[in-house]
């Protein structure tokens, strides 16, 4: 029986020996006799050759990771296989005609027609000689398989029309579609690219090219105490949502519960109802049925809601004030934690009530300024407030947390202070991967009018929050000429997303387009870390954050002001910390080279106002076959299952000399790295994607000693905190 079976394996002999050449090793032998055991009469040729990918992904073990490189060869020659019958090409050629593709994706409405309005059919001839095939074998299977199965374009009967490295020539022509020499930058974004050495946010990934090309990850939106505000919102997130886009609604300035509603007594249900309602639209706007919307929302800790807030995703207490789909997110001033540490007390105040009473909004108001103001709140006798001990607050924090994963952390005054175009505003909260920081206001209604029968509705835009990500690929850097190469073509790229993406709402094309903030990322840290030999739990490794994101840092802010250089700053560059210089000096930046730099920003300007912002990464550092983002892996070997399938994953690069400096997050001492992150935060502009890693044995002393670390040492923001016994759910969007 097994000798034919093996019979049936002898089209593809030749393919498993191309598969297995670079894995000398491995033996291909019993490859083929695993495979052989599991084939049955009358098999198709794909059904052959699946067997055989499966038999090499279940070969993926610590001792013998490579085996995950052959499975990913062999997927790639059955993509190729598929794109030639479907293109009516040789399969041997491996990729088709370029031209040919984009000419037939564009008549079937899943290219743009702007790719063949801006590229000729010489440039493209000369852009599909550029390609290169043999990069599909960087991928491990895991990555190629994510690639194929999220991102490659299909056609409406799901065929596979477009191979791997079409996609990245696609992304690379549709941001280099303005340059003036847009064939050669596609060439330099196609490098970067196809390397694996960077990848594009998640949107950007999936939508370049296409008709409808949103390319931004999240959006965050600012809720003034109108109802028109909360549907507007409601409105404009939904849109956001329907395009792919990650949404963070801000609603600290919402009245709470009880407060009056036009001198109405007790009238208002507070922001709960709100929530909910957010929450079922994240819920019904779904993304074409791919996922459901993801929100989270951020209130601060001083509102009168705060309580019920925080019992939003948890399993006890009334049903009607939950909202299970959604992520709750904290604004904590320094002030709160200082009490906290003091065991003093807080009050909770109804900010529509401060605003009537005291004739300002303490929201609006950070630092020192804050705690006046609101010092002055508790102090005033009229003003209604309820006192509890801080302690008890940071109780249901920890409690909701250790439940939920939730909620996110944004320490407001520490992002404020940082804050480079304070001059221009203030940031009240983050998004929904907690990396992002910028300026934010609410849109206000202006009016409604009849005009020519028309209804005319004019409104004031805020600043409507938009994510432009993109993550460097530490996995892959060798050297710091590496990161100068990668970082400058890198923010090219991100600086042309802002140029060349659809908006769902006009408020951020207007927002983006005034900041054109963008938020380079790293991927591949631990990896970088393994790779180097520093152990997770060291000195080293808390030197080495501190040196690699200084130099990042470096780089991002020098392309910024190149390419201001070339094209001009942003329009709010006037008065701006990068122009005064206080950015620099904040940061201690002395050195001559970084003084050089100084002097030129003042010059000539920045592209961007925000530069550096380090997201999650989930499914782009698995297409990059690099870690996640800036967390350490959560175990060294591990075992998937997608549709049935067992897919064993290991740690990227591991060897006998790695596999002692992949601790597993969650035997790692949580101040190690929180340590590491405050390093990291001095050179970060926006924030960063910082995970808690806890157990059940974790004491509520240590789990708040986690917090009180954080926040002393200068982090912005806490994402999740990942409890061993509790699975979160990523945001996709965010990723990049």
């Amino acid at each position: 029986m097994i000798d034919i079976s093996v019979d049936k394996l002898t089209r593809y002999r030749g393919l498993i020996d191309d598969a297995c050449a670079r894995f000398t090793h491995l033996n291909k032998e019993q490859l083929i006799e695993d495979a052989a055991m599991q084939l049955r009469d009358n098999m198709s040729d794909k059904e052959v050759l699946q067997i055989v990918i499966q038999a090499a992904v279940e070969k993926t073990s610590v001792e013998e990771p490579d085996w995950q490189f052959v499975a990913a060869h062999l997927l790639a020659h059955g993509l190729y296989e598929e794109a030639a019958q479907n293109r009516g090409y040789k399969a041997q050629d491996k990729y088709g005609n370029l031209h040919a593709l984009v000419h037939t994706l564009t008549e079937k409405g899943l290219y743009g027609k702007y790719l063949l309005e801006r590229y000729t059919k010489a440039e493209l001839d000369e852009l599909e000689k550029y390609i290169k095939p043999e990069r599909d074998y960087l991928f491990n299977y895991i990555g190629l398989k994510v690639l194929a199965d999220r991102y490659i374009v299909r056609d409406y009967d799901g065929k596979v029309m477009e191979l791997p490295q079409e996609r990245f020539m696609v992304i690379a022509m549709h941001l280099a579609q303005n340059e003036v020499d847009r064939v050669g930058w596609a060439k330099q974004f196609y490098d970067v690219l196809s390397k694996l050495e960077m990848t594009v946010a998640t949107p950007t990934l999936s939508n370049a090219g296409k008709p409808l090309h949103q390319l931004s990850s999240c959006f965050i939106d600012t809720v003034d105490d109108s109802l028109w505000s909360i549907y507007n919102t409601n409105s404009a997130t939904a849109q956001v949502s329907k395009h792919g886009g990650g949404v963070g609604i801000y609603l600290g300035k919402v009245r709470s519960k009880g407060s009056k509603i036009r001198g109405h007594k007790g009238a208002s249900g507070g922001v709960i109802p709100w929530i909910r309602n957010y929450n079922n639209t994240a819920v019904a706007v779904d993304q074409l049925g791919v996922r459901r919307g993801a929100f989270a929302i951020y209130l601060d800790v001083w509102h009168a809601d705060i309580l019920d807030f925080l019992n939003l995703k948890t399993n006890n207490g009334d049903d009607r004030l939950k909202a299970h789909d959604i992520f709750p997110g904290v604004c904590i001033p320094d002030v709160f934690m200082e009490r906290v540490k003091a065991r003093e007390n807080w009050y909770l105040f109804d900010p529509h009530e401060v605003r009537e009473v005291m004739g300002y909004s303490i929201e609006d108001y950070w630092g020192e300024e804050f705690t006046r103001r609101y010092e002055e709140c508790i102090a005033n006798p009229n003003l209604h407030k309820t006192e509890i001990p801080a302690i008890e607050i940071m109780k249901r924090i920890m409690v909701s947390a250790f439940e939920t994963g939730t909620p996110f952390i944004f320490f407001r005054d520490t992002v404020n202070r940082a804050n480079p175009n304070k001059h221009k505003g203030v940031i009240y909260s983050s998004n929904l991967c907690t990396e992002i920081c910028q300026n934010m206001s609410p849109t206000e209604f202006i009016s409604e009018e009849l005009e020519d029968g028309v209804i005319v509705t004019k409104q004031k835009p805020g600043d409507f929050v938009v994510c432009n990500l993109s993550s460097i690929n530490l996995g892959r850097v060798k050297s710091k000429d590496d990161i100068a190469r990668i970082v400058s073509v890198q923010m090219r790229m991100l600086d042309n997303v802002i140029d060349l993406n659809i908006y769902p709402v006009k408020q951020a094309e207007l927002t983006n387009k005034k900041y054109r903030a963008v938020g380079l990322g790293t991927s591949g840290y631990h990896q970088y870390l393994a790779q180097r030999k520093i152990m997770w739990e060291s000195e080293e490794h808390v030197n080495e954050a501190d040196e690699l994101f200084e130099e990042l840092a470096y780089h991002a802010i020098r392309s910024s002001m190149e390419i201001a250089k070339e094209k001009g700053h942003y329009p709010l560059f006037e008065g701006s910390e990068w122009q005064t210089g206080e950015y620099f000096k904040q940061r201690g930046y002395t050195d001559e080279r970084w003084q050089k730099l100084q002097a030129e920003v003042a010059k000539h300007g920045m592209r961007n106002a925000w530069v550096f912002a380090v997201a999650p990464t989930g499914s782009t550092s698995l297409i990059a076959g690099s870690t996640a983002g800036i967390d350490p892996v959560y175990a060294k070997y591990f075992v998937e299952e997608k549709r049935g399938a067992v897919i064993p994953q290991t740690a990227p690069n591991l060897s006998p000399e790695t596999t002692w400096y992949y601790k597993e997050a969650h035997a790692i001492d949580q101040h190690w790295s929180i340590r590491a992150a405050g390093r990291r935060q001095r050179h970060i502009d926006q924030s960063q994607s910082f995970n808690l890693y806890i157990t059940p044995n974790t004491t509520a002393r240590e789990f708040l000693d986690l917090y009180m670390d954080a926040w002393s040492n200068g982090l912005k923001t806490i994402y999740y905190v990942r409890n061993q016994s509790l699975e979160v759910e990523d945001c996709v969007s965010c990723s990049s």
